[in-house]
C-alpha cells in the first residue's frame, strides 16, 4: 500500500520525467529520499550526456553517492517513474537501496517484475523492498505521449 508521502515523492519523480522530455530524452524521472528529504533527483540523460548508462536511476545514485560521500545509500527510498532495467537493478543492490517504488511497468525491459525478478534472486547479498504501480497511468501517459510525438515527427 502506498502512503501519502509515496505519492508526494512520485510527483517529484514525474516532474523530473517531464524535464527529460523537454530535452528530447525518454521521459523517465527519479528521486532518492533519505529521512524525508530528497538527496538526489534526476532523469534520463543518455543522449545529452553521451552515456548509455545515464538512466534516471543511475544519474540519481551517482549524484546521491557524491553528495553524501559514500557509495552505500543505506535507508534510502528510490522513486522512479518506470520499472527499472537490469542494469539499474544491479546498481541499486550494490548501493544498498532499502526501498524501490516505481510507477509504470516496462513490458519490454522491466527487470523487477515484467521480464524478470532481478531483485528477488536468492544469490543477492542485499534485498530491496519493492512495489510498482504508483501513479502508473500518469507515468505511462508521459511515455506514450513522448513516443507518439516521436513517431509523428
Amino acid at each position: 500500500m502506498f502512503t501519502e508521502l509515496d505519492h508526494h515523492w512520485m510527483q517529484a519523480a514525474i516532474r523530473q520525467a517531464e524535464a527529460a522530455a523537454k530535452l528530447a530524452e525518454v521521459p523517465v524521472g527519479a528521486v532518492l529520499v533519505l529521512d524525508n528529504d530528497i538527496i538526489a533527483a534526476g532523469h534520463n540523460a543518455p543522449i545529452t550526456r553521451h552515456d548509455p548508462t545515464a538512466h534516471a536511476e543511475m544519474v540519481v545514485l551517482r549524484s546521491a553517492a557524491e553528495k553524501i560521500g559514500n557509495y552505500r545509500l543505506i535507508n534510502t527510498t528510490l522513486y522512479v517513474t518506470l520499472e527499472p532495467c537490469l542494469m539499474c537493478c544491479g546498481a541499486m543492490v550494490h548501493a544498498r537501496i532499502k526501498r524501490l517504488i516505481y510507477g509504470a511497468p516496462d513490458a519490454k525491459a522491466g527487470a523487477v517484475n515484467s521480464q524478470t525478478q532481478a531483485l528477488d534472486h536468492h544469490f543477492l547479498n542485499h534485498r530491496i523492498e519493492h512495489q510498482g504501480g504508483l501513479l502508473a497511468q500518469e507515468c505511462g501517459a508521459l511515455l506514450s505521449r513522448f513516443f507518439r510525438a516521436r513517431r509523428a515527427g
